[in-house]
């Protein structure tokens, strides 16, 4: 209710306050001084005529709201005026701010943007003429680019052609990760049909959670993840399956349903009553295991790390003897997340004898296969994953191996319903049971998530654009090209494979320069094999000409780690790769 007096206009206009001016040519025949003499003419009248107490007419608050030519409350008066005072001002006001597209006026600018962005970032910025980076220290990338936001009245919003330059910029200094010798990590490449994907997928914006905001794309995920899980090897329509914010998230719901399937009593009164909870898996696994069992309140204790043998895969007899060790230290053996496809090695761990372990135990098997489950699409690659149906639950990443655009992450598991047991809330204010269509199709509550970006649209859309037999030739060229690579370095002088036979598509090395090679016998020969890699990388990420990581290992001295991922790459570019490390390291 505002504070200041209210007047009524006579011939039935909006509210007015006191001191609102009208056009003396308006058609309203008040003004502020007529109005002021009636309202003075109004109280005088009243002065000088009093009413009776005993027969009052009923005030104007009392008065019934239906009838048009009753008094109108101080409220309703209130209301009206702050209505017709929104109403003028937004007729007379630029919305320049709004957030929606309007064709005059963003027209433009989307059309300039989208053509920047295909011909310097999605055309150049793969084209092996370029660089994959355009090196700067954190600050000489503060002072090349402005960050700064327009905070306060003084500060004038970017106009287009600024906007533009920012476009130009963000490209300019980034990484480009779909350039052909971008080998860094565990995704690389730029599919077209993904990208399309990814870019419908932001025009629409949606979230996935009830079928009634997301009918598409909650049908998209069912069909998708159904697939996959038939893939797997899970029994033909059974089972669930949900897309998840990256292989940790979805390694996370691993532990958190293999808890509620033994103790659903979780749920309702948490870990307090439970056993000590055992999770077990290997030394080279993921951090991620170690992260959720945190997460989850197992604490990081709870976690018993597997040796590895000698290429990578996890010791079964190792965790027979931890499983038995945590059982008589009062634990209760929960889960082996078993890996295929480890981070740096790339090895897959023998799933056939995991799974008969967990047998045994009562335990729950989880696959990750964020990195190496992309294997399953071939016929000659997918024996890696031997045994990987008689899982509990798998991870299994397309943003990996398949490459598809960043993030598009699954968990998928057997159990029907547990995923909606361990985590569902029955909101009311979203998963209403007495909807007018079938509420099954409202994934969202199994979700530990509420608000969703709808990830399986750029995967749908590359598999229907190249099909299960381009996806299955995709992985076999990224096997070819490992097979190519190692076999060139494998007596190549001054290069060393830290495993002859890799698994996946990862192939680890050292390079060793010149002035160390035939000095292995040294003592200090591992602390200078050991600064080697870093100084290359660092020449390449100054120049900008590839990019490929390091890592040391369980003792092991710096090794590079070449991950193939992108079916762009050629046997041509694989000379490119070697040349390059010896052009940038034969002189240390």
């Amino acid at each position: 209710m505002l504070a200041s007096p209210i007047c009524v206009c006579p011939t039935g206009g909006r509210p007015l306050a006191t001191g609102v001016h009208v056009d003396s040519d308006s058609d309203c025949s008040c003004s502020p001084s007529s109005t002021a003499s009636s309202t003075a003419s109004s109280t005088a009248s009243s002065t000088a005529s009093p009413v009776d107490s005993d027969s009052a007419s009923t005030s104007p608050t009392d008065s019934p709201s239906g009838d048009p030519a009753s008094p109108v409350s101080a409220t309703e008066l209130a209301d009206k005026l702050i209505m017709g005072h929104l109403k003028q001002q937004r007729e007379s006001e630029d919305s320049w701010y709004a957030s929606a597209p309007d064709r005059e006026r963003h027209g433009a600018l989307l059309r300039k943007a989208i053509d920047v962005i295909l011909e310097e970032a999605v055309f150049a910025g793969t084209d092996r003429s370029g660089k994959v980076c355009e090196w700067r220290d954190p600050e000489a990338l503060r002072r090349a680019m402005d960050l700064s936001l327009p905070y306060g009245d003084g500060k004038a919003p970017a106009d287009d052609g600024a906007l533009l330059g920012l476009v130009r910029d963000t490209i300019k200094y980034s990484v480009k990760t779909g350039h052909p010798y971008f080998i860094n990590q565990l995704y690389s490449g730029l599919d077209p049909y993904g990208l399309v994907g990814q870019w419908l997928t932001d025009a629409l914006n949606p979230s996935v959670y009830t079928y009634e905001v997301s009918p598409v794309f909650t049908l998209m995920e069912e069909a998708v993840l159904q697939e996959m899980r038939n893939i797997v090897g899970f029994p033909v329509d059974q089972g669930d399956g949900i897309f998840c914010p990256g292989g940790s998230m979805a390694n996370g719901y691993a532990i958190s349903c293999a808890r509620y399937h033994y103790f659903p009593e979780v749920k309702t009164k948490g870990m307090h009553g439970l056993p000590r909870l055992a999770v077990f898996t290997s030394e080279d696994a993921h951090y991620s295991v170690l992260k959720m069992a945190t997460l989850l309140g197992l604490g990081g204790d709870s976690v018993f790390l597997v040796r590895t043998d000698a290429r990578g895969r996890m010791d079964v007899a190792h965790l027979e003897e931890l499983v038995t060790a945590a059982r008589e230290s009062g634990a209760h053996p929960l889960l082996v997340s078993a890996t295929a496809g480890t981070t740096v090695l790339g090895a897959y761990d023998p799933i056939e004898a995991l799974a008969g372990v967990c047998r045994r135990h009562g335990m729950w098997l989880h696959v990750d296969a964020a990195w190496g489950g992309g294997a399953l699409m071939s016929r000659r690659r997918r024996h890696l994953l031997r045994g990987v149906h008689l899982a509990d639950s798998v991870t299994w990443n397309p943003h990996k191996l398949l490459a598809a655009p960043q993030q598009c992450s699954t968990f998928l598991t057997r159990h029907a319903g547990v995923l909606g047991g361990a985590h569902s809330a029955k909101a009311t204010y979203l998963f209403q049971p007495d909807k007018f269509y079938d509420t099954r199709y409202d994934t969202g509550d199994k979700h530990v998530q509420c608000g969703r970006r709808a990830d399986v649209l750029k995967f749908w859309f590359m598999w229907k654009a190249k099909g299960t037999l381009g996806l299955e030739k995709h992985i076999d060229h990224l096997f070819d090209n490992v097979t190519y690579f190692k076999e060139a370095i494998r007596c190549r002088p001054g290069w060393e494979l830290v495993l002859r036979e890799p698994e996946c598509t990862n192939v680890c090395f050292w390079y060793v320069p010149p002035s160390l090679r035939g000095q292995q016998g040294q003592s200090d020969y591992n602390d200078r094999l050991h600064k080697v890699a870093p100084k290359i990388k660092e020449r390449m990420m100054k120049e900008g000409t590839m990019m490929v990581t390091y890592q040391p290992l369980r003792g092991l001295p710096n090794f590079f780690r070449l991950v193939l991922q992108s079916s762009g790459t050629t046997v041509e570019d694989m000379d490119h790769f070697i040349c390059e490390i010896e052009r940038l390291g034969c002189d240390l």
